[in-house]
């Protein structure tokens, strides 16, 4: 199995010293003598002291990447024997409540291995773990394990509730709770897990004050909706109804499908809602000037904003849009058409433009309703 702490085994290191300084501000939030270690903060340790990319915000499989390796992170009280979520399925509630024993399992497991393959492609993994940050009194215990689709073939043992049901493979255990539509995977720390001992301050308030008062603290710099990203639907806004969502089959990412006149297999383009340059007319180029639009992977696509009422987000040339989003990530063939329920499969359905400045911006995958939370959000302000 591939590890990160492989090379660390002792509490030296600069990662398990940020763990410990953050752990010791437990009692700003709890008397517990357990420390408190909120998971945000905790990815955010991991990233900073290895190095590694924070995924997190774009809510797909995985929390961060160190080269071609996913990592799932996680932090729990340790219980001995841990159940922790993996995968959330609120789109597929009333789906899944008509599905039953085996068939269940296998069809969580289809989706769930589907949305670690659509991770991979994304970011151009090959390899994956789960860390792991268990928290008991006064310590961490750290470790890795293996980060793995699910056997369908092996599926085992399987165990049906009115609320949930669990069932395993060769490697794992795992449980569905049918109200949270969420999938759980049992996690147990292995005798060789790393154990760091934590000193909790009596008074950090007290501490955090001193600081204060010897430094001059920068203020931390938010991102901004529409100034600093976008939010933009892979589907179209025109042909979807409060019943249900569509991609359009003729325009947007399939408008290779239009007719007209004879188009290439690789003319697609994102929709870019009109109430987006509206809201934040400075935010793209205009459309006589392209810019660089970097690719999860960091591979750069030329990109501008393209037709009329710059509706368009396209590439020059049109085909590396496609190739990288239809072929390589979606895994879409020549003449496949695009529909909602592929997307709703993987769990996105929008994408994040990020603005690095005017020449360059960054691509990433957004989840399920992010577009109309992020344009109701802003209408409403």
């Amino acid at each position: 199995m591939i590890s990160i702490l492989q090379n660390y085994k002792n509490d030296n290191h600069l990662y398990f010293s940020y763990l410990k300084a953050v752990c010791s501000l437990s009692k700003l939030f709890s008397e517990s003598k357990v420390p408190y270690l909120y998971y945000r903060v905790a990815e955010n340790v991991f990233c900073k002291a290895f190095g590694a990319e924070n995924l997190s915000r774009d809510d797909l499989a995985y929390d961060a990447r160190k080269g071609n390796v996913g990592i799932g992170l996680k932090t729990f009280i340790d219980k001995g024997t841990n159940h922790e979520k993996v995968a959330e399925f609120n789109a597929f509630s009333k789906q899944l409540r008509n599905v039953q024993g085996k068939n269940l399992a296998i069809k969580l497991s289809e989706l769930r291995n589907e949305r670690i393959a659509f991770a991979n492609r994304t970011y151009g993994i090959d390899k994956g773990i789960y860390h792991c940050v268990a928290r008991s009194e006064k310590a961490l215990k750290i470790f890795e394990t293996t980060y793995d689709v699910i056997d369908i073939e092996n599926i085992r043992n399987i165990k049906s509730k009115d609320a949930s049901i669990s069932f395993e493979d060769e490697k794992n255990n795992y449980s569905f709770n049918f109200s949270k539509t969420t999938l759980f995977k049992k996690f147990v720390a292995p005798q060789d897990a790393i154990i760091i001992d934590v000193d909790i301050l009596e008074d950090p308030l007290e501490l955090i004050l001193q600081l204060f008062k010897q430094q001059h603290l920068v203020a931390t710099k938010f991102e901004v909706p529409g100034v600093d990203f976008v939010i933009l639907p892979l589907y179209s806004l025109r042909e979807s109804k409060a019943g249900g969502k569509n991609v359009s089959q003729k325009s947007g990412l399939n408008q290779w499908n239009a007719g007209g006149r004879k188009r290439d297999v690789g003319e697609v383009y994102i929709p870019i809602p009109i109430q987006i340059h509206k809201n934040f007319p400075d935010f793209f180029p205009d459309r006589e000037t392209p810019f660089n639009l970097q690719v999860p992977t960091s591979e750069i696509l030329n990109a501008k904003v393209c037709q009329e009422n710059g509706k368009a987000l396209m590439t020059n040339p049109n085909k590396a849009l496609s190739d990288w989003l239809l072929r390589k990530v979606l895994k879409l063939e020549e003449g496949e058409i695009l529909t909602y329920e592929k997307l709703k499969v993987l769990g996105i359905d929008s994408v994040r433009i990020t603005k690095i400045d005017n020449e360059n911006f960054k691509i990433d995958f957004a989840k399920l309703n992010r577009y109309d939370n992020f344009i109701n959000k802003e209408n409403n302000e």
